[in-house]
């Protein structure tokens, strides 16, 4: 969900046939039926490789135990909550927050809000306008880039 700034309804029903493997992209069916392309990291392609070998499954990357339908939101839900827990934050944190944290870490490192906009599947730009905020290190370049320009006024 991180990796590709997913919300939790895109990440559970990823069928295996979203992955397109030669041009390293993902295709998710998102909000309205709207379908998006987003970068699909390399390490995150062998990850579902090795997930996927541990099912086989012709569907679903991330099937129930029965493998008939997609994995269940709730066991989503557990699984992060378990992480979460394990990582040391503080509970109530929600799934969520990947897909936001996701769009803040491209926005801090240079990525135009269009492109984000784009990737996240909004169709609105204010939308994606409420997914930044100054975060410790967008202020202390903010400030530096501050510091340069009023330097000699």
């Amino acid at each position: 969900m991180y990796a590709c700034g997913l919300r939790i309804s895109e990440a559970i029903t990823l069928e295996v046939t979203a992955i397109d493997r030669a041009r390293l992209v993902l295709r998710i069916i998102g909000k309205g039926n709207k379908e998006r392309l987003v970068p699909l990291p390399q390490p995150i392609l062998d990850d579902l490789s090795q997930l996927w070998r541990t099912h086989h499954n012709r569907r679903w990357l991330f099937p129930n135990r029965h493998g008939d339908a997609p994995v269940n939101r709730r066991v989503l839900w557990s699984t992060f909550a378990e992480a979460a827990a394990a990582a040391g934050i503080p509970p109530g944190v929600a799934p969520h927050a990947l897909r936001h944290s996701y769009a803040t870490r491209l926005m801090e490192n240079g990525v135009d809000m269009r492109v984000v906009q784009i990737l996240l599947g909004h169709a609105r730009i204010a939308t994606t306008a409420i997914y930044t905020h100054l975060t410790t290190p967008t202020l202390a370049s903010l400030q530096g880039l501050l510091d340069r320009l009023m330097t000699g006024l």
